[in-house]
């Protein structure tokens, strides 16, 4: 079992920033399931989406609306990852989700419980 535990949500206005924190706990065998721990995102009536993944050796994927603006980034040592993200925009309003113990490109089964990002114009 994976416990995600995320942090660093708010409310931001237009083209401000925000780093959002997500940190990894378990058993030593458990912590080999977040090989890739990715950042998938649900705004109100749309599906969740995956908007940036990482894997343990630092390869990371973006989904195309945020790629130049959001940044994901690891530290294996604090089982942790983070996202930058700057120039923040309205719809990137989103409840935003950790999540780990998957393959490349999909949903694994530990989500975090989910931080509420909102960007007002």
């Amino acid at each position: 079992q994976v416990h995600l535990v995320e942090s660093g949500g708010g409310l931001v206005q237009s083209g401000g920033s925000l780093r959002l924190s997500c940190t990894a706990s378990g058993s030593p065998y458990s912590i080999f399931a977040t090989v890739i721990m990715g950042w998938y995102r649900q705004a109100p009536g749309k599906q969740r989406e995956l908007i940036a993944s990482i894997a343990l050796n630092g390869d990371t994927t973006y989904a195309d609306s945020v790629k130049g603006r959001f940044a994901i980034s690891r530290n294996n040592d604090k089982n942790t990852i983070y996202l930058q993200m700057n120039s923040l925009k309205p719809e990137d309003t989103a409840v935003y989700y950790c999540n780990t113990g998957g393959p490349p490109g999909k949903p694994g089964n530990y989500w975090g419980q989910g931080t509420q990002v909102t960007v007002s114009s």
